[in-house]
């Protein structure tokens, strides 16, 4: 991939950019899934139920996905260091509104513009990383970035639920509305100034599908292990209250197993893409399956669900990873309008997940969701495994965006 650089930054000041970009990427994923671990308390607070508190993260991700190819196309000419902290200010601003809101619509309003801002970043933070170093350390600098998003995703919901178990939800977000404020700082101080390049028109974007089949092959798995996995992920609290009688304490525990699981899987993926990338979802994808069938049969006890989430966090952080790389390696020359279209497939996904994953919850029982889970996950899995030869392949060390 081609990298861009306008200016010669210091070694030092480049890679604390790249550091600065990776601290935006925590605090924009953890804001966006930290309400899947306080769904209870706000659902209590706010006099409403589960599945509607589940609206939180449906509307984030809504806007997080369909907005990001004309957000970044109608800022094509906006420096982007001015761009990231902007989309900072607002998050900061966004989640002290939060915390401080009197009414569930104005959350749900909030979370709206919030999920504009995400979506712009996971359009720009990549590119904006591997323009600050040397163009032979940009893929390095676009793994640091990237080796973050796991860690990130399955962290930020047991912290969440962490904070709030020693103060309450509105002081979770406050104190996420701060952390946001230090991000901003960093980057207003840290990045240097980076003039839009090589932004790419919402046509072009939205027309790659249409011409790159593994590509378009791509995004369609994504779209079912993100629907299956984020519709019964975002009601696992309530699953675990209901099914084993669990104490938050106890859930705050096993979200954070969850949580290492992940990072395990992450980290074991990013040796493993670069022998067998399909292979490596194939695996990843059973185990959520697997997991989800497990916490089905075996998690109305609590070492049953403590071995279930054990495994659909490794088998996450396994996919996810290999989600990306997938990407790339099905359009490594247009990498950035590639992940537009994997940020909108994505976050959209996680939008409908969480509505389909309410609808089954306040309709159904919470085991429902996870049965939904199971069969969105089971599909995905049948979509590569029925593709073949047809699926990306795994490209080389200097094209794969790898976890090291």
């Amino acid at each position: 991939m081609a990298t861009h650089h306008g200016h010669a930054h210091s070694a030092l000041r480049a890679w604390l950019g790249v550091a600065a970009i990776t601290a935006s990427l925590f605090v924009f994923l953890t804001t966006e899934l930290m309400p899947v671990g306080l769904l209870t308390p706000v659902s209590a607070s706010l006099h409403i139920t589960v599945g509607v508190a589940g609206l939180m993260v449906t509307l984030y991700g809504v806007s997080a996905g369909l907005g990001v190819p004309f957000i970044v196309a109608w800022t094509r000419r906006v420096n982007r260091r001015v761009l990231l902290s902007t989309l900072l200010a607002i998050l900061t601003v966004g989640n002290c509104v939060t915390a401080l809101a009197p009414s569930y619509p104005l959350v749900l309003t909030t979370r709206l513009v919030m999920g504009f801002a995400s979506g712009v970043f996971w359009a720009i933070g990549v590119s904006m990383a591997m323009r600050l170093v040397p163009e032979r350390q940009a893929s390095r600098a676009a793994a640091v970035v990237m080796s973050g998003i796991s860690i990130a995703a399955v962290v930020g919901i047991p912290l969440g639920t962490v904070l709030e178990s020693l103060t309450d939800w509105r002081t979770t977000f406050l104190i996420w509305s701060g952390l946001s404020a230090l991000v901003f700082l960093a980057v207003a101080i840290i990045v240097p100034s980076l003039p839009s390049a090589n932004a790419v028109p919402v046509r072009e974007v939205f027309a790659l599908p249409f011409r790159n089949v593994p590509l378009r092959l791509v995004l369609g798995t994504v779209v079912l292990f993100v629907l299956g996995h984020f519709g019964a992920y975002t009601f696992v609290r309530p699953f675990l209250e209901s099914s084993t009688g669990a104490a938050p304490a106890f859930i705050t525990v096993v979200l954070m197993i969850y949580g290492v699981g992940g990072a395990i899987g992450n980290f074991v993926a990013g040796f493993t893409v670069n022998t067998s990338l399909r292979g490596s979802f194939i695996a990843g994808c059973a185990g959520l399956v697997v997991s989800m069938l497990l916490l089905l049969t075996i998690g109305q006890g609590q070492a049953g669900s403590i071995v279930a989430l054990v495994l659909w966090g490794v088998s996450f952080g396994v996919v996810q990873l290999c989600q990306v790389n997938m990407t790339q390696a099905a359009a490594p020359d247009t990498f950035e309008a590639a992940m537009s279209l994997n940020t909108m497939a994505y976050n959209t996904s996680i939008a409908l997940g969480a509505l389909f994953g309410g609808l089954f919850a306040d309709h159904l029982r919470v085991t429902s969701v996870v049965w939904f889970g199971v069969a969105l996950t089971a599909a995905s899995l049948l979509l590569t495994l029925g593709t073949g030869r047809r699926a990306p392949r795994t490209a080389s060390d200097e094209e794969l965006v790898t976890s090291r």
